[in-house]
Parts: structure tokens; sequence; C-alpha cells
């Protein structure tokens, strides 16, 4: 189930700018929609980059009762996405409810962990989580297992567990990828290309490494090769 191209965070204000840098590669992509992008231009833009011929994870962490996320994903059923997620901490029912949504299409669903943005100790104070980070992330995935889902959100460092937990074929989509030398920015837990590859991660995404590159597409194929071990 690993997906060899990097998912690239189009974490772009504005349509524009998307397509702009989109026009930069002549391959067929694997990019992430964000709410940051999908609020301001909405299913339109991902419409758009689908014609264009790009595969899309749309990234909007559905978190609501059961049958407002039911209600939300058969709306993104008909947009033909690749992935979408919803929060694991919504619980079972709330996963449940989400596949339902997406019955017939071939949308994978996933579930987030915890954010890589999060630190123990801010889960343990903020959250009132007394377990420890790995144990927070490896039982959210099971929940998200247990529901049916097809892997979960979760950081590079928590990838072999969840693949001992929950299985090979489960995926493991895990963003704060950095290359060696780059700025880890706001992620917390984050990762190189390479130790993604080596812990266990189905699919990595990579952000501001790609997008924010004096070349895109020199950057893209160093990430790429380096997480496909070449």
């Amino acid at each position: 189930m690993r997906n060899e191209r990097p998912i690239i965070a189009l974490d772009f204000p504005a349509k524009e700018q998307a397509l702009q840098f989109l026009g930069q590669f002549e391959e067929s992509l694997f990019v992430k929609v964000g709410m940051e992008l999908f609020y301001q231009e909405g299913p339109e833009l991902v419409r758009e980059i689908n014609r264009l011929g790009h595969d899309i994870f749309l990234d909007l962490k559905l978190h609501d009762i059961p049958n407002t996320v039911e209600s939300a994903m058969r709306g993104i059923a008909k947009l033909d996405v690749a992935m979408v997620n919803v929060h694991a901490a919504g619980g079972i029912e709330m996963m449940r409810a989400a596949k339902r949504g997406l019955k017939g299409s071939d949308t994978q669903l996933i579930a987030v962990t915890q954010l890589t943005s999060t630190s123990e100790e801010q889960m343990q104070r903020e959250q009132l989580i007394s377990a420890s980070l790995e144990e927070s992330v490896v039982h959210y995935a099971r929940l998200a297992d247990e529901a049916g889902l097809h892997g979960v959100v979760c950081s590079v460092h928590e990838a072999e567990a969840i693949g001992d937990a929950c299985g090979e074929e489960f995926l493991r989509v895990t963003p704060g990828i950095r290359p060696a030398q780059a700025s880890v920015d706001d992620q917390k837990r984050v990762a190189t290309p390479a130790e993604a590859s080596r812990q266990g991660s189905t699919h990595i995404v990579v952000g501001r490494a790609i997008t924010k590159a004096a070349n895109p597409q020199d950057s893209y194929n160093q990430i790429r090769a380096e997480w496909s071990g070449q």
C-alpha cells in the first residue's frame, strides 16, 4: 500500500497561486488540499485540479456528530478525490458514519490521530490524556481500524507501532516531513523522507520544502528519490 509519490501540501491562500504552482510540473501529482485553500475556493477548485489529472487528498479533518459527518461525506463522494479524513477523536460511530457517506466511491478514508504540532506535554495537559503520545496515537489507530477505515494520519515516529497494531496494509499518512537541512517550522514531530521510509510510513506529506523551493521540480525529485530509497 506504499505510495511512491510524496503528497504535496498546496498550502496556498488562493486558487491562482495553487494552479501556478501545479503548472510547473508535467507529471501527475498527488496533492493535499486543506482547509485554508478549500474554504477560500470551494469544491470547484477540487474539480479543476482533478481535470488537470492530479490525485487529491482532501484534508478537511471532519469532526462532528455522526449524521452531519455522513451527510458531508455524501457531498465529498461526488468530488472523486483519492483520500479524505476525519478526526479519530470523533469516535467509532462518527467514523463509521463517514464511511457510509462515502459508499459507492473509491475515496480512501483515514483518521487524524494526534496532530504533528502536538507534543506529549500539550496532549496530557490540554486534552487530559494521561497515556503517552504513542499510546494515544495507536489507540486512535485501532479505533479507526475497528470502524473500517483505510488508515490514519500520524507522525513518522508512531508509524511502525501502528503497523504492528493494525497490519501493514493499514495506511500511515505522515506529515511533518522535512529534508535534513530544512527548518521544522510549526511542526514538533518531524522526520526526513528516508526516516519515514525506514519507519513504515505508507505516504508522506511535504509542504514548504517543495512549494517554497527555488526549484520545486528539483526539490520534488530529490525528496521522491530519498523516499523511494533511490
